[in-house]
């Protein structure tokens, strides 16, 4: 019960004042099935594009993170070929930062800045990640390429 209210309360809220660049919706009125979507950023390779991304709620939310993943393929050395996110408050501690008192609005506004800024040392794609590190214009030619193929309207 308390799940429910408080996703209803959540998904009001990003529903009337959603992070800038950021809009969440149920899919298909299931409550613990949401959609989003994330606006790449000024001045990042992913500017312009609109990044798609599947929430799926747990039975114990908020005690236990939702799991987000992209559904956009996005050029990126903390998100997989299957849209997998590496970012530590997606995860419970000891590994991870997810905290009851954190939110969806939060974590996506957290996914919002890891496109903007990668996590080189944490990554989930190595090559991508050394590229990143060692030719930086290179991986900016490919994440734009991608946006532009991937993330485009």
């Amino acid at each position: 019960m308390q799940r429910a209210s408080r996703l209803k309360r959540e998904l009001s809220l990003l529903a009337t004042e959603p992070p800038p660049g950021i809009t969440c919706w149920q899919n298909e009125n299931q409550l613990d099935d949401l959609r989003a979507q994330i606006l790449g950023g000024t001045d990042t390779p992913y500017e312009k594009g609109i990044f798609n991304l599947e929430i799926v709620v747990p039975e114990r939310y908020p005690f236990e993170p939702p799991k987000i993943r992209f559904l956009t393929p996005i050029y990126h050395p903390n998100i997989d070929s299957a849209g997998r996110i590496c970012l530590d408050v997606l995860k419970l501690p000891p590994k991870g930062a997810w905290r009851p008192s954190l939110n969806i609005s939060t974590l996506l506004t957290s996914i919002q800045l890891l496109m903007a800024e990668p996590n080189p040392d944490d990554p989930l794609m190595a090559d991508i990640s050394s590229e990143y590190k060692y030719n930086k214009q290179q991986f900016l030619l490919n994440a734009r390429e991608w946006t532009e193929k991937y993330a485009s309207q």
